[in-house]
């Protein structure tokens, strides 16, 4: 992971992001904790599907492997 992208997360610990997976799956949730391969914990997490409806999924842990997108949310 580049000094870059840790920054980044590093400066978003607990802020709400949203995760895109390479199965297609968009995730939003606070942002709990990351490690040096890119796996994720995200709390209070909503799964986003297609039609803009929710899914709460609470607690998750995402792979690193399996991550193509993370983005901050600013409300």
């Amino acid at each position: 992971m580049s000094d870059t992208a840790h920054k980044i997360l590093e400066e978003n610990l607990g802020n709400v992001v949203l995760i895109k997976t390479r199965e297609g799956i968009a995730l939003r949730g606070k942002l709990k904790s990351f490690d040096q391969h890119l796996n994720i914990v995200l709390e209070n997490t909503e799964e986003i599907k297609g039609d803009g409806s929710t899914r709460k999924l609470g607690t998750v842990v995402i792979r690193g492997d399996n991550v193509i997108l993370i983005s901050p949310i600013t409300e």
